[in-house]
């Protein structure tokens, strides 16, 4: 394994949601241990379950792992982290300022930004700790700050009071007002992941184009921060032997070898390591060192249950009738980057104007490709394309001539980093959506890639819309409908949240749904996409990974959706007007 080469002290993982970084960090810190060292493995995922990995209980504090003795792990619980960031920096001022001035502070450090602060700012302790490093051969970190994040913490400017002086537009550099006092720590852990000799970082992903392209662009973006020293790490490549059992099985080994062929140029230079698809989850210390072996995929003692059915769950064409019955409206497909939204997006559109329907599919992703997904045209189809770095470059511009005019060199500085942020890129693109919002008065309006509930909150907060209707004088009498409105209407608007029967993409899922109810926007469907569970295969391995998705499902079905769909995993690529519609209605 080239990753782990002459390892350094630091190795840090990062991928986005599903890719297997809990699983590959616990694997390296078994083999670590297994050559004779002594190793601490620290995770600050949000989804993380390194305890039920090891089957015990850690929390935040450093514990030995008993079945790798050698092992320790902390785990340090991101939102339990924000949660006390937050209060030490509004509560001084809860009951000095009012009311409404409090909830638009608490908004500001509702947001992921918050969150990574609040946990770079646990774990900044572990890279500065000389004793904890003396005591430590190796330190593993299950998910690494971003570029942003770091970026932040370089700035020499004074965090605390910018954003008092820069209450609207500001997104990122509230997390940071209650900072100051850990400058110094903050330099020297930020000067420890820039020495290549100290850190390592490991990305983490799967055989997809879009993931890989997401990895592109996290490489890029911590190489510019000084984070050199990088691997690259493809994760759960179904072998060949598999690929010959049946079409579905081969269908995925295409795909993925056209994947990994067609990279970015940017990954081809790092070094690169293939890990092997499983036929079982990643669970106790056996599973765990199979992941780094090229033993066969036959389950350890005990690991993965025999195949079992899902319940029978409605096809996404059930979800289309009942939304083509209101005639129009929005839809917006929302989840995090990789399960599928624009193909499903497309696909809807396309089973809407097919009905007679008139519909305007646009989307905000600049992953996304809707003509190269729908490669044609249909009568009642409008599609449009928002461009993300048009729309945010004309955002940055707009604010920082409003709000940067009178800052010093580091107030604009602060600034124009915090214009950097997702919030910044989603804050600008709705800006850009609510223009096309109107037209779901007449007809079908459907979105791929939405701003999240934080976003909407934040913009409320920040009176970018909504309040500001009333706050210039309009009549409360008047009949009016801001942006905010139409989205917490449920019968103009349905939410379709799209994830993957995994633990991960379901887990993050779940947080978007309840991130939308803060802002009062209710779901109103998920759809659960590329299920093994819903299409027949041969292929033992994917047999075996089909029943480890039931649990997921059911999860989805009981506790989180009001309605759900469930899309097979695909035998053709879904592109092109005919494969798009058996995602609607798949052949048994």
């Amino acid at each position: 394994m080239l990753f782990l080469k002459n390892p350094p002290t630091f190795l840090f993982f990062t991928g986005k949601g599903g890719v297997g970084k809990t699983s590959l960090s616990c694997a390296t810190a078994i083999r670590l241990v297994r050559l004779g060292k002594k190793v601490l493995l620290v995770s600050t995922d949000p989804a993380s379950n390194v305890g039920q990995v090891f089957s015990q209980e850690i929390g935040n504090k450093i514990t030995a792992i008993s079945t790798v003795p050698g092992l320790f792990a902390l785990e340090i619980d991101p939102q339990q982290a924000a949660r006390e960031y937050r209060e030490r920096i509004i509560g001084p001022v809860r009951g000095a300022l009012p009311e409404a001035v409090v909830s638009g502070i608490e908004e500001q450090l509702s947001g992921a930004c918050t969150t990574e602060i609040a946990a770079f700012d646990e774990f900044t302790a572990l890279l500065t700790d000389a004793t904890l490093t003396a005591d430590y051969d190796h330190i593993l970190f299950d998910t690494a700050p971003t570029g942003h994040t770091i970026r932040l913490l370089q700035l020499s400017g004074a965090w605390s009071g910018f954003i008092e002086k820069n209450p609207e537009g500001a997104s990122c550099l509230g997390p940071l007002a209650g900072l100051e006092k850990q400058r110094q720590r903050y330099a020297e852990a930020v000067k420890a992941l820039s020495d290549p000799e100290r850190t390592r970082l490991i990305l983490v992903a799967r055989a997809q184009k879009t993931t890989l392209a997401e990895v592109a662009r996290t490489h890029q973006e911590l190489a510019a921060t000084g984070l050199t020293r990088q691997n690259l790490v493809i994760n759960g490549v179904l072998s060949a032997e598999e690929a010959a059992y049946d079409a579905l099985a081969a269908a995925i080994r295409h795909r993925e070898q056209a994947a990994i062929a067609g990279m970015p140029a940017a990954l081809r230079n790092l070094p690169v390591d293939q890990l092997p698809l499983k036929a079982f989850n990643m669970v106790g210390v056996e599973a765990l060192c199979s992941l780094l072996s090229d033993q066969d995929e036959s389950a350890p003692a005990g690991n993965g249950a025999p195949p079992a059915k899902c319940a029978d769950l409605p096809q996404l064409s059930a979800l289309v009738e009942a939304i083509a019955g209101r005639g129009r409206g929005l839809i917006m497909m929302m989840g995090k980057g990789g399960v599928g939204k624009t193909t499903l997006a497309v696909a809807v559109a396309v089973a809407l104007a097919e009905r007679g329907l008139p519909v305007h599919l646009t989307t905000s992703d600049p992953a996304a490709h809707l003509s190269d997904t729908l490669a044609g045209s249909l009568r009642h189809l409008e599609v449009s394309r928002i461009d993300p770095e048009v729309e945010t470059e004309r955002y940055r511009r707009h604010v920082l001539d409003a709000k940067g005019q009178d800052l010093d060199a580091e107030g604009r500085a602060m600034l124009e980093e915090d214009l950097r942020s997702p919030c910044t890129e989603e804050i600008a693109v709705f800006q850009a959506f609510s223009r096309v919002l109107r037209e779901a008065d007449k007809q079908f309006v459907v979105m791929d890639t939405a701003p999240t509930g934080h976003t909407l909150l934040l913009l409320d907060a920040t009176g970018a819309y909504h309040r500001e209707v009333t706050r210039h004088g309009v009549d409360p009498q008047l009949h009016y409908t801001t942006p905010m409105m139409q989205l917490q209407d449920p019968e103009r608007t349905q939410v379709l949240i799209v994830t993957l029967p995994e633990p991960t993409p379901v887990l993050e899922a779940a947080q978007l749904q309840e991130d939308l109810r803060r802002a009062g926007i209710e779901p109103w469907a998920w759809v659960i996409n590329s299920s093994l569970a819903a299409a027949p295969t041969a292929s033992p391995l994917l047999k075996r990974r089909a029943a480890l998705e039931v649990a997921q499902i059911e999860a989805v079905r009981t506790r989180y959706a009001k309605r759900i769909a469930l899309v097979p995993m695909q035998t053709e690529e879904p592109v092109g007007i005919d494969q798009l519609r058996s995602l609607l209605n798949p052949a048994p």
